[in-house]
């Protein structure tokens, strides 16, 4: 398992939170897993979340407009991309908020779990970017490129390259399947290094170009506009890389599924969005609902769409 930091909220929650964000660090079976069937009734609702500016402020606004609501949200701050699955699978967290729809697929397969998505929250834009060149055409024979290590981010990067006419892959493959082995065509001989996404935006001065979300690469310190060699624009890949808050398919009917989803979907946490980074971060083209959230995942996981 990757090495885990925990946090807590920006700095006007320090107080509140101190002593609930220790308690939640116990990840054993028991936690909150006989709790599930009273979070109605408590009105208190355990997250764990990514520490990261798209996940934490959208948070600190939902959490407040929970509590003029009575309802209370108590949060996690984690950089660990395996621990929240793990943590909501056993009960100690009653959801989670890190991840897109193809990387919650995955890890459900790797790993046995059944965590599923109860609304969709936004969908982060990506792109090839390099700090060296200013075209895809630029970059020389033998060039390294970084892309995600984690499966289905990485057909994404691979998927990029392929629409920049870098490279040829395997056009019956679906984006979130696509690997290095299907690479039918390399003429550059690009030399592909695999990073954790977390990382890649760091990594663009020890490779020629990297893939990156968008707000990854702006929050590392670059201008996007400048840095970027070709930026995703494919509606297809909108739904599975739409990020989403995942819990047990059990929680999808309790009232504080519902009043998550109408917060994090509300008119004030969009704006957020929409004014975060010029736009890297926005609302899916396709919402999805605690209503038709069910649904949508056997959609999707059977690959009926």
């Amino acid at each position: 398992m990757t090495i885990t930091m925990l946090t807590t909220a920006p700095s006007r929650r320090w107080g509140a939170l101190g002593a609930s964000l220790l308690a939640g660090l116990s990840l054993t079976s028991c936690g909150l897993a006989n709790q599930q069937s009273t979070v109605d009734e408590e009105q208190t609702i355990s997250m764990i979340v990514t520490e990261s500016a798209p996940f934490q402020e959208p948070t600190e606004i939902v959490k407040d407009q929970l509590e003029e609501e009575g309802w209370t949200l108590n949060t996690t701050y984690v950089t660990d991309i395996v621990l929240p699955n793990k943590a909501v699978t056993q009960g100690e967290y009653d959801v989670n908020f890190f991840q897109h729809q193809a990387f919650l697929r995955q890890f459900n397969q790797d790993n046995g779990t059944d965590v599923e998505p109860l609304f969709s929250v936004n969908y982060a834009h990506s792109g090839i970017f390099s700090e060296k060149y200013e075209t895809l055409d630029e970059l020389p024979e033998g060039a390294t490129v970084a892309i995600p290590v984690d499966t289905s981010n990485n057909g994404r990067a691979l998927k990029l390259l392929a629409e920049g006419g870098l490279i040829e892959v395997d056009e019956s493959k679906e984006v979130t399947a696509l690997s290095q082995q299907d690479i039918t065509a390399n003429p550059k001989d690009l030399e592909f290094v695999e990073i954790d996404q977390q990382s890649l935006g760091q990594s663009l001065p020890d490779v020629d170009a990297g893939f990156g979300f968008v707000r990854l690469i702006a929050e590392a310190g670059y201008d996007v506009e400048e840095t970027a060699l070709i930026l995703e624009d494919d509606p297809e890949v909108e739904v599975p890389f739409t990020v989403v808050v995942a819990a047990k398919p059990e929680f999808r009917d309790t009232e504080a599924a519902q009043v998550l989803q109408e917060a994090y979907q509300s008119e004030e946490v969009q704006q957020w969005y929409e004014d975060y980074l010029g736009g890297g971060v926005v609302a899916p083209k396709d919402t999805i609902t605690v209503g038709d959230s069910a649904q949508k995942w056997e959609e999707f996981t059977s690959g009926e769409l």
